[in-house]
């Protein structure tokens, strides 16, 4: 007998919901036996990473601040996704949006006032949208695959990064480091709670997540991008504009993701620094699909992603974990992800060998 995959009459519902929890449970089992295989303690890994932080109060909050970009550039890549428009660039509109937002801080150092905070957030918006706009551009008027333009631009705006921190944004009194002028109050996202490090992102987050799921449940662009992805003859069919929908989709995901990157700058920064990009523009492609492309899900799914971030550290520093640890959790957590999904539309069942049947009549033919 073989093993083969049959398409289900209908995509199982359950395991839509069930397979993102069997992801993360293969992902801690993989992750302990891989790298007690490497010689680490791999039980205690896993301990460390998942476990550990959510009995700290103190570490709850670096989660949240952590989760808080993660679940604001998921978000905005999740509407593309639905639409089927990949975009792969999140992480370079995630830097363009955190110097647009630098770009304005440092032109009000010598300024006072409640409206710098919002000017920078805008022009950190602007920022990761117009870079979103060139696969846009590319893909409606040349058919350039959106998925190669966009990756590519992540490497072009991490250089523009160094480029400035090194140059015409060096801080001139930061003793030769790579890096901006710390900015000023009117600069910097107020703390939501006294004496805690959750500032104004953190709900901002959970606000834009609550809107983008009302507008995609109850608004007609929203249906327009939700038809296009699950029925794109029918989007066609009913007069939908392809162009449109491109737009929409990079545009959202490039506005979010600049926005996460001038919050970002804004807030746990405080300055902008040649370190800034720590790869949330990929871990939240991860989070998008960890929480099924809603906006709610994903929220949960980036506090999970956060804690990796976060746990990871406590490994490095408790068991000797390498940094790149958190990386390879990271990594198992979208492959089992990927696996699993296989189920949803597809049923494994025994089948008995290619031709087996034939062999069966034929002797039962020479018996006779």
């Amino acid at each position: 007998m073989a093993l083969e995959f049959k398409p289900r009459l209908q995509p199982s519902r359950p395991l839509l919901f069930l397979s993102p929890v069997i992801a993360v449970a293969a992902t801690l089992a993989a992750g302990a036996f891989l790298f007690t295989l490497l010689g680490y303690d791999g039980i205690g890994a896993v301990r460390e990473i998942f476990v550990t932080p959510l009995f700290n109060p103190y570490r709850w909050q670096d989660i949240l601040v952590k989760a808080a970009p993660l679940a604001l550039i998921a978000v905005g890549l999740s509407i593309g996704f639905r639409a089927n428009v990949w975009n792969i660039g999140a992480e370079g509109q995630y830097v363009l949006g955190g110097l647009a937002g630098t770009g304005v801080a440092l032109a009000t150092m010598d300024m006072q006032g409640a409206w710098i905070l919002p000017a920078m957030i805008l022009a950190g918006i602007a920022g990761g949208a117009l870079y979103a706009a060139i696969p846009a551009l590319l893909k409606v008027r040349l058919g350039v695959s959106e998925i190669l333009s966009s990756l590519m631009l992540n490497y072009a705006a991490i250089q523009l990064l160094y480029y400035l921190m090194r140059g015409p944004w060096k801080d001139p009194m930061g003793f030769n480091f790579p890096q901006t002028a710390m900015f000023t109050s009117d600069q910097t996202l107020p703390t939501v709670l006294s004496g805690t490090l959750i500032h104004l992102g953190i709900p901002l987050a959970l606000a834009v997540a609550l809107t983008v799921w009302f507008v995609m449940a109850r608004t007609v662009a929203g249906f327009e991008v939700r038809v296009a992805g699950l029925a794109p003859d029918a989007a066609r069919y009913g007069g939908f504009s392809q162009g449109r929908i491109v737009w929409i989709g990079l545009l959202a995901g490039g506005g979010l993701a600049g926005l996460a990157g001038v919050l970002e700058a804004s807030g746990p920064f405080g300055q902008m620094v040649p370190s800034f990009p720590t790869g949330y523009g990929f871990t939240a492609i991860i989070v998008a699909f960890l929480g099924r492309l809603h906006p709610l899900g994903i929220v949960a799914a980036a506090l999970v992603l956060a804690l990796t971030y976060v746990g990871g550290e406590s490994a490095q520093t408790g068991i000797g974990l390498p940094a790149a640890g958190v990386g390879v959790f990271q990594a198992m957590l979208l492959f089992f992800l990927l696996a699993s999904d296989i189920f949803i539309r597809y049923r494994l069942t025994f089948a008995a060998p290619k031709g087996a049947g034939r062999g069966r009549r034929l002797r039962q033919g020479a018996d006779g």
